[in-house]
């Protein structure tokens, strides 16, 4: 692909795209890129822990760099991470388990409930989506209008937490609810579930 060309994405959440599904976009290092979401039977991992508790994993910080954070993850031995790195899908071997903010951006445009929302304190603050995410209210974000995104549908993600890839501290790691929409640290040897991601960069 030449160095500039861009890529056209879908305009809207949930529409089959590169491998999975679309889920907007957001910025890492002055780039936007597009979210993609693996396909549900292929790219969520049933509850497991996110590994390594107590341990201080350099490099598993980042709020939007998914990808770095799961091969420091995996590096250190967590099986989670692991698992995300070694999956193949649709001749796609690039997935990851979405950052902090790259998570939120699933909740964000592929909420699947029709519950208000915790608009807890910062619950949605996101300063890498685009366009940057604000705190939530009660209403927004709405339920997503995607079918096979909502609840019950065949995509939709379950209305629990869900690990992101960013580590909190050395024993807990981010967590994103969905089903009002909390954000928190939570211990990392809690199940939870996980979701696949892959970006694709959409400008030179």
């Amino acid at each position: 692909m030449n160095a500039h060309t861009q890529i056209t994405t879908p305009t809207i959440a949930g529409t089959p795209f590169a491998g999975g599904f679309y889920a907007g976009r957001f910025l890492l290092d002055g780039a936007e890129y597009a979210l993609i979401v693996a396909p549900k039977a292929l790219g969520e991992h049933q509850p497991t822990a996110w590994g390594e508790y107590g341990q201080n994993i350099e490099g598993a910080r980042s709020c939007n760099d998914g990808r770095a954070n799961t091969e420091a993850m995996a590096a250190a031995g967590s099986a989670l991470g692991q698992w995300a790195l070694t999956l193949d899908i649709a001749d796609h071997k690039d997935w990851y388990i979405p950052s902090r903010d790259e998570l939120e951006l699933c909740y964000r445009n592929l909420k699947p409930t029709t519950q208000e929302n915790w608009a807890c304190f910062r619950d949605g603050d996101n300063p890498s989506s685009v366009p940057v995410g604000y705190p939530y209210t009660e209403e927004t974000p709405a339920q997503t209008t995607a079918p096979e995104f909502q609840e019950g549908g065949a995509e939709a993600f379950q209305p629990e937490w869900y690990y992101a890839s960013t580590q909190y501290s050395p024993i807990f790691a981010w967590l994103q609810g969905f089903g009002g929409g909390g954000q928190y640290g939570g211990r990392k040897v809690t199940a939870r579930r996980a979701v696949a991601v892959r970006r694709l960069k959409v400008t030179p």
